[in-house]
């Protein structure tokens, strides 16, 4: 199992370089305690909840202060740059970190798409388009591509990966249907849904089978799967239970860019987190059509007060139950490595964790990362 930590450069304030300053010094610890990658998102005019819009700078300065974390783009909004732009940037930090990049790419969504005047219906055509074009440019001494979207005469393209033939590539994945494109690409997964592992668990073997049928679109088959989730480790376990729970649950709040555009998004939530449990059907029970009942935990439901009940309910979702269906990773260090076993049971090759929040100090972030490199992350490496 390889453990990484996903960025936002969320802050509850605007305080850019507080937020830039305190990042770094996360990652450097996370390279000392034995952490595997670190990801930064690329993300626009999301005021206060990102601050990342630009992650090969960051990644730079992490690259010169650390010496073996991989760093991962986490991802690469294709749509948004000219594909020659990209595989540029992305092997000139391959050769500063000495061969250390992860290539994740994806979409992003329509509020940051219009905002970039990018039609979001082309934004499919676009990533595939790139996604083509850049392993060519690395593998190509020259290099010329006729596209819907791009076009480029024959040039010479330089810098060339560090890592040979190039960096793995990934795809920011939330539903099936991304994770069959991946298969086919030979690429690997970055499940970014935050799900209980029961729920991913028939994905994940779905994707292990079809991807050994690949085409892939680079130099090799990446067939690795990340999860992502939310993660904190403390001495007290309750407390960093329901620490966790919070970021969790302010993160997918009402309004905030992960959920505004969605229909229902609540009840897909209740889908993803492995149903209503069932205390809440009990207290629910004027409103929920119980379908079936596996595991303690309802799987289909009607709810006749529609989308607001859904929320409701989302929002009395304790934090032992998102705790021990491992919807995040959380409490003292037995907690997170009795959490992280479940995902590794369902095939998972990388959990990656959102810890530094805004609703997570910024001293409890390094302490965190010192507990789960101390305490938790040995528990999975072989000796």
């Amino acid at each position: 199992m390889e453990f990484s930590l996903a960025y936002e450069m969320q802050r509850p304030t605007r305080d850019d370089h507080a937020v830039v300053k305190e990042t770094i010094e996360q990652c450097i610890l996370a390279d000392q305690m034995g952490f595997d990658a670190v990801w930064f998102v690329e993300h626009h005019f999301l005021t206060t909840f990102s601050m990342s819009p630009c992650p090969e700078i960051i990644l730079t300065a992490i690259a010169a202060q650390t010496e073996r974390i991989r760093l991962g783009f986490g991802v690469v909004i294709l749509p948004y740059h000219h594909p020659v732009r990209v595989a540029e940037r992305i092997a000139m930090l391959d050769h500063i970190s000495n061969g250390r990049v992860e290539f994740g790419t994806g979409r992003s969504a329509p509020y940051e798409q219009t905002g970039m005047g990018i039609d979001p219906q082309d934004t499919r055509e676009m990533w595939e388009e790139s996604l083509t074009m850049i392993p060519k440019i690395w593998e190509s001494e020259m290099f010329s591509y006729e596209g819907k979207f791009w076009k480029v005469p024959p040039r010479e393209v330089l810098p060339k990966p560090y890592q040979k033939p190039h960096p793995p590539i990934w795809v920011a994945a939330l539903q099936p249907a991304t994770y069959a494109i991946a298969a086919q690409k030979g690429i690997g997964v970055m499940s970014l849904g935050v799900n209980a592992p029961s729920v991913m668990e028939e994905h994940i073997k779905a994707y292990r089978a079809a991807i050994k049928e690949a085409v892939p679109v680079g130099g090799f088959v990446n067939n690795k799967w990340l999860t992502s989730c939310f993660g904190y480790c403390a001495e007290d376990d309750r407390e960093a239970k329901e620490l966790c729970a919070r970021s969790l649950k302010t993160f997918f709040g009402p309004g905030r860019p992960y959920v505004q555009d969605q229909k229902d998004v609540y009840t897909h939530l209740l889908e993803q987190w492995g149903g209503i449990p069932e205390h809440l059907v009990q207290n629910f029970s004027r409103y929920v059509d119980v379908k079936e009942t596996t595991n303690g935990s309802v799987t289909q439901f009607d709810l006749s007060g529609g989308s607001a009940l859904a929320q409701r309910i989302w929002e009395e979702f304790d934090a032992e139950t998102i705790c021990e269906r491992a919807i995040i990773v959380a409490g003292d260090p037995e907690s997170c490595i009795k959490a992280i076993k479940i995902h590794e049971a369902t095939g998972v090759d990388q959990i990656q964790f959102l810890m530094a929040t805004e609703t997570v100090p910024h001293e409890q972030v390094m302490k965190s990362i010192e507990m789960f490199g101390k305490h938790v992350i040995p528990a999975f490496k072989k000796a």
